[in-house]
């Protein structure tokens, strides 16, 4: 039996987004975001982040800085009991990257290719397999590379249509739905 994943977001969904987030001090997790990931975790997904990092390609942060917060975010994790499988990040943007970062990469969501990529490093099987994210672009990709759940966090804004398969308003209300759902 391949495994199944909780695919999450990373701004919006695991911490508070600020825009273009690089530094632990201006990193704040979500409230409640320990307890849903536990609770997937214990139910049996594999926890992985596929995560757009425009600000890399846009010159606001280097790869280094998105990697030395990454660890430290992954330490609070493990201090929880949660184990991140792994992270993808795509630090490419296809009107405002420099350099070698300005193309439209297949990684970049609603391209589904880190979705993708996670599924063949894993043998994941998408179709049973969950995603989180806060931006249609977030469900566009997780639908494009046939994730069976996909969950939008859409705050107070219910204005807007969506493909996904359910909104909540915060992170903590997640699992408690998503469970619900399925049982």
């Amino acid at each position: 039996m391949r495994p199944k994943a909780l695919l999450l977001d990373r701004d919006g969904v695991i911490n508070i987004d600020k825009s273009y987030v690089y530094k632990v001090e201006d990193f704040e997790f979500n409230e409640g975001i320990f307890e849903n990931l536990l609770r997937f975790q214990q139910a049996g997904f594999l926890l992985i982040i596929v995560t757009n990092q425009a600000g890399i390609g846009r010159g606001y942060y280097t790869e280094e800085d998105f990697w030395e917060l990454t660890t430290w975010m992954l330490g609070k994790f493990e201090a929880h009991g949660i184990r991140m499988a792994k992270v993808y990040y795509c630090p490419y943007h296809p009107v405002h990257g420099i350099g070698e970062y300005k193309q439209d990469a297949l990684c970049r969501k609603p391209n589904p290719g880190m979705i993708l990529q996670a599924m063949r490093e894993f043998q994941l099987d998408l179709a049973s397999s969950v995603l989180i994210g806060d931006k249609e672009s977030d469900i566009e990709a997780g639908l494009r590379a046939g994730v069976g759940t996909t969950i939008l966090i859409r705050g107070c804004d219910e204005s807007s249509t969506t493909a996904a398969t359910f909104t909540v308003r915060h992170i903590r209300e997640a699992a408690d739905h998503f469970f619900d759902k399925s049982n």
